[in-house]
């Protein structure tokens, strides 16, 4: 028996990560009715295992991708006026290393750099002399000159998360812990089955077109779930990350060019903290079991000891992640590193068909861009949808004025003079300008509810289980935010012991 259909909706979005978070959004906003649906959390996949940046892919220009840098230094540019709160710049020190590459071609690849997306709002690159400078202190002494440039760091987390807020506020439906089990074409519909992971219900909605954006599953989606054969490729390459205590003083990083011609990233992470990566490996296997193996973390330590005077071992290592990135495979003779960091798009269907459209490959940086591209392929097929409309538009907490984060987060403290300085600034880094709403009727700490160590507040906590779909500990400790790395096992007992009563009740 057939089950009853629940509703009907214009899109439903296959992914829960900063594509498919995206494309909800921007289908929302031209008018579209949304469904997103994920079958862990937000983000818990690649898109919360990043290396945190919005950049343009200083390295692609060795493999003469113009177009692919070009298009992301100006999304750079964008990302930094739409979410200044998880947004920001971030000086970059390249220490020259002759064995790599010569100092002209770094040269030039920095001047193309600086003049392909139309910079605006970061200084341009510039030499600097590493025996004079602070930047050079942490250095070994073999290093006497380097580059200085400037990118973003970026809470991929939180910007996969902010995504699906405004959609949900645009109209759109998230769901998370919600598989999409199967999708069949009836003429111009889709049915599709959706199944809720904790209690096993399902329930049936029709869509009129569906967008694939399950990042390493894309295939696997479109082959088990649709029934459709791919005619492109992901090739999932795995990347990994260190956490150590921070070694030098400054909010600057490091770009560090290892004997393999790769690039090795040392930033400041957090308050005290830095993290380091990543590396390239080809994967095989579940996505979801993807995890750090010990000649990873050796590899990393290798590049940090050659050049920093710290000696850094194993046992400094305080924290580790991996993420496995679907690259579409533009060809199967590269190697890990080479293959595009750019995407393909493949729709299949039209002409009284339900169509779907699945998203191969793609950056973080870009995902923007990808949604309003998708959105076009699919504009026959929707012709009241609106005009794009995101480049222009902040996300939420991002209406900062002149995007100076700063200013007003100055404004923010002295407005709430009970709050320490760590809090207030970590309110505003998570949540911008909706900081506001967060903390609102509150006037001492002792109003913020139980605190569960370090900065962990009640009050966060009901915020992000009420407004951002948090139904585990690792959704609040990991992804939500990063307090996770400074609370004491016991804290984290006692905390997930408290969200289990809460969630459950």
């Amino acid at each position: 028996m057939t089950q009853e259909v629940e509703r009907t909706v214009d899109l439903l979005v296959i992914g829960g990560g900063v594509n498919g978070a995206g494309v909800a959004r921007d289908a929302a906003g031209r008018g579209l009715s949304v469904l997103l649906c994920e079958k862990g959390d937000l983000a818990e996949g690649t898109s919360s295992r990043s290396g945190k940046y919005i950049h343009g892919g200083l390295r692609y220009l060795e493999y003469y991708e113009f177009r692919l840098v070009r298009e992301a230094l100006i999304e750079r540019e964008v990302l930094l006026a739409a979410a200044p709160h998880i947004v920001w710049p971030l000086r970059l020190i390249l220490p020259h290393s002759s064995e790599q590459r010569p100092r002209w071609l770094i040269r030039l690849g920095l001047f193309l750099y600086d003049h392909l997306g139309g910079r605006k709002r970061l200084p341009r690159s510039r030499s600097i002399n590493l025996r004079a400078a602070p930047e050079g202190v942490p250095l070994r002494e073999s290093f006497r000159n380097a580059f200085e440039y400037a990118d973003c760091w970026v809470d991929d987390s939180r910007l996969v998360v902010s995504n699906a807020v405004d959609a949900a506020r645009l109209g759109a439906e998230v769901v998370t812990r919600t598989a999409c089990v199967s999708a069949r074409r009836e003429g111009a519909l889709w049915r599709v089955v959706l199944q809720d992971e904790g209690v096993g219900t399902t329930r049936n909605v029709m869509a009129r077109a569906l967008v694939n954006t399950a990042g390493p599953w894309v295939e696997t989606v479109l082959g088990n779930v649709v029934g459709v054969n791919a005619q492109r490729r992901v090739r999932l390459v795995k990347g990994s990350h260190i956490i150590l205590k921070r070694w030098w003083r400054g909010e600057h990083g490091y770009v560090l060019q290892n004997t393999d011609r790769r690039l090795i990233f040392v930033n400041p992470y957090l308050e005290d903290l830095a993290l380091v990566g990543t590396t390239d490996i080809p994967f095989e296997g579940r996505a979801e079991d993807v995890a750090i193996e010990q000649a990873e973390v050796d590899y990393l330590l290798k590049v940090l000891n050659r050049y920093f005077e710290t000696a850094l071992t194993p046992d400094d290592v305080l924290a580790d992640y991996s993420g496995v990135r679907p690259l579409f495979d533009d060809d199967e003779s590269k190697g890990a590193s080479a293959v595009t960091r750019d995407y393909e798009l493949e729709l299949d269907g039209g002409e009284g068909r339900a169509p779907i459209l699945s998203a191969f490959g793609g950056k973080i940086t870009t995902y923007r861009k990808l949604s309003e591209a998708a959105l076009e392929r699919l504009k026959p097929f929707f012709p009241h949808m609106t005009e794009p409309w995101t480049a222009s538009a902040p996300l939420p907490g991002g209406d900062i004025p002149d995007a100076d984060f700063e200013g007003w987060l100055s404004g923010f403290s002295a407005a709430h003079p009970w709050l320490p300085e760590t809090l207030a600034r970590h309110y505003a880094r998570a949540f911008g300008t909706d900081a506001e709403r967060l903390i609102e009727g509150v006037g001492s700490l002792d109003d913020l509810g139980l605190c569960f160590g370090g900065h962990l507040y009640e009050r966060e906590v009901r915020w992000l289980i009420e407004r951002e779909w948090a139904r585990t500990p690792e959704d609040v400790l990991e992804r939500r935010t990063k307090h996770g790395l400074f609370l004491s096992e016991v804290q984290r007992t006692a905390f997930a012991n408290w969200m289990e009563m809460k969630v459950a009740a």
